[in-house]
């Protein structure tokens, strides 16, 4: 049996940032996660995807973060169980929780964080009919590696932040990008529909809106998608890739029968703490739900700091937390 202060259950940026907060307080931590490396989505999914709102960073890489924040908990010196999903939970007579993973090995804690972003996940496809055949023979459903895409012609679809990033980023790396929403509207910052509007009109990418994406066409490999336009009827355009970035389609798995309060496969969680409706149990970053709510990543660092405090007294409710700043208690020669 793996025995700590904080059970984490996901290895996301915000699971790993736990680590840090709790470390300050002298709390030790083991993380569990289905996926078989730390850093969670950014590591899966966008490990080379730049995100501009981390505080200091005016822009940094997916993986970069997720490497930082892997040094930044060295001296804590967490335990990891990856690529194993955590299935069941029972309380035990002394008060702590059981956990029990995919593969059978048990941990146990008095405290369990869930910091599961999504939850499991899955892409949303769009309803193209002979969309499977063409999967991973020019069609994918996320952006790994942009270097797979150098000057080669892609066909993005979507319309929120991720469609629009990748956007602005392959322009500089493409031979021709061209991305099409189905609205004239955006869902993403308007700082990048601002930055995606300029490129269009400056030739350096293809913006199509109030159109879609209903056929491909292609002889074992994709060489062609068939745009439907609002106002236009159809049209054809040569491609080497198209990439539908519609997002994530969560699902909660297991976590969804231990009991906890879920709105719309998110649990909902008390703002003073983040804390579940079962004590000891709390749940931070985009896998939690309060009136609100923002899924970003900053946002799951304050939550994860908040979530610390309080666990800290839940373990240990006779002791007296004195809240010191990290210059004080002198983060880098810390020994665990």
């Amino acid at each position: 049996m793996i025995e700590t202060d904080i059970l984490i259950i996901g290895a996301g940026p915000c699971g790993l940032f736990t680590v840090f907060e709790a470390g300050l307080l002298k709390l030790r931590c083991h993380l569990v996660d289905s996926l078989p490396q730390a850093g969670g989505q950014l590591s899966e999914i966008y490990p080379k995807k730049p995100i501009y709102d981390i505080p200091g960073y005016p822009s940094v890489l997916a993986q970069e973060l997720v490497d930082n924040l892997m040094k930044q908990i060295e001296p804590f010196n967490p335990g990891f169980t990856l690529g194993e999903r955590a299935e069941s939970i029972e309380k035990m007579e002394d008060g702590r929780f059981k956990l029990t993973t995919s593969r059978g090995t048990v941990h146990a804690a008095p405290v369990i964080a869930i910091a599961g972003g999504l939850g499991c996940f899955e892409p949303r496809k769009p309803p193209i009919s002979n969309i499977a055949q063409f999967e991973d023979k020019g069609v994918e459903y996320m952006i790994k590696d942009p270097e797979v895409y150098r000057n080669k012609r892609v066909v993005l679809a979507g319309g929120g932040d991720s469609a629009l990033d990748w956007t602005i980023f392959l322009a500089d790396v493409a031979e021709e990008v061209t991305l099409v929403h189905r609205r004239s509207s955006f869902r993403g910052a308007l700082d990048s529909v601002e930055k995606v509007k300029a490129l269009d009109e400056s030739g350096r990418i293809k913006l199509i809106t109030e159109a879609q994406v209903v056929g491909l066409n292609g002889n074992g490999v994709l060489n062609e998608v068939i745009i439907k336009h609002k106002k236009e009827g159809e049209s054809t355009k040569s491609t080497d890739h198209f990439v539908p970035l519609f997002g994530l389609t969560p699902k909660l798995g297991p976590i969804a029968d231990w009991g906890l309060n879920i709105t719309k496969n998110a649990i909902d969680v008390n703002t003073r703490d983040y804390s579940t409706n079962v004590p000891g149990i709390y749940a931070i970053g985009d896998i939690n739900n309060y009136e609100g709510k923002l899924k970003l990543i900053l946002c799951g660092f304050h939550e994860a700091t908040l979530m610390c405090q309080s666990a800290y007294k839940h373990i240990y409710p006779d002791k007296k937390l004195s809240f010191k700043y990290t210059t004080v208690t002198g983060v880098s020669g810390f020994e665990g």
